[in-house]
């Protein structure tokens, strides 16, 4: 049986409407290290067994809760448990930052980036681009109806980036005006989609109709070793708006033939042109 304290965790993630797969990730390696401090023995072994079926299923649509769950080994051992929820942790935060330093080099100077919802991995693009010296400016998306937007706004603000708000219907409008978009993803299939705030694919059409590049900054973790995108599952909320009920699913899913690269801490993976 899983602890309720741990119980409580993986329920504050379902529940979470701004941080995407990164945040959930982390929380989910902190889940385990309170495992490992709660139990042992055979105790674990099927609290473990148990958080293979149910934390994927925090949010179905992020492959990071997926690969977190198999990269903890079902054990009776806690100390086992808690070496690998600490080598995990310290693979995300190590995977964000070769990710800002090495995707930084896509901004140059005068640039107009272009990006919807809130990503960590872009967010250290950013972050890191302005370390370099890199003057350029933000379009970014409100991203309704959570509003990750506005906490994208709120860090731009702190690194001194100049930026533009927009409403998400004005997307088509806006990317032609960009010099690059780049965005963050929940999951990246076995084929070479990328599942991301819906919303994306959207924003991946009119790129490419302008002819501006995008490209996707992923951890590693976010590739999925099974599903392909016509496997994956799209989580959607209830939403209501004046009484009535409107459709809200939370990702949509863009082909890699519409990106231009993938930006992971390994490198750039450039999609086969045959895509």
């Amino acid at each position: 049986m899983i602890p309720s304290e741990v119980l409580s965790v993986l329920e504050d993630m379902r529940n979470e409407r701004i941080r995407g797969a990164s945040y959930l990730a982390r929380r989910g390696a902190e889940a385990y290290l309170l495992l490992a401090d709660s139990l042992s023995g055979e105790e674990l072994e099927g609290a473990l067994a148990e958080m293979r079926r149910i934390l994927p299923s925090v949010n179905p649509s992020m492959a990071s809760l997926y690969n977190l769950s198999r990269f903890i080994p079902v054990t009776g051992n806690p100390e086992v448990v808690r070496a690998r929820a600490e080598e995990f942790l310290a693979l995300l935060e190590n995977a964000v930052r070769e990710i800002g330093n090495v995707g930084s080099e896509l901004v140059d100077n005068g640039d107009v980036v272009i990006t919807h919802s809130f990503s960590s991995a872009v967010l250290s693009i950013f972050r890191y681009a302005v370390e370099k010296g890199r003057r350029f400016r933000v379009i970014l998306t409100e991203s309704a109806p959570d509003y990750e937007g506005l906490a994208l706004a709120r860090e731009l603000e702190e690194l001194g980036v100049s930026f533009e708000m927009i409403t998400d219907a004005q997307l088509g409008l806006f990317a032609g005006k960009a010099s690059i978009a780049i965005v963050g993803a929940d999951t990246v299939t076995r084929d070479g989609a990328v599942v991301n705030k819906a919303g994306t694919y959207l924003l991946a059409l009119a790129c490419h109709e302008a002819s501006v590049p995008l490209y996707v900054a992923a951890e590693s973790f976010k590739f999925h070793p099974k599903l392909t995108s016509k496997e994956v599952e799209l989580l959607e909320r209830p939403y209501t708006r004046q009484g009535y009920r409107v459709r809200n699913v939370l990702f949509d899913i863009t082909p890699w033939k519409y990106i231009r690269g993938i930006v992971t801490e390994l490198g750039v993976m450039i999609p086969p042109r045959d895509l």
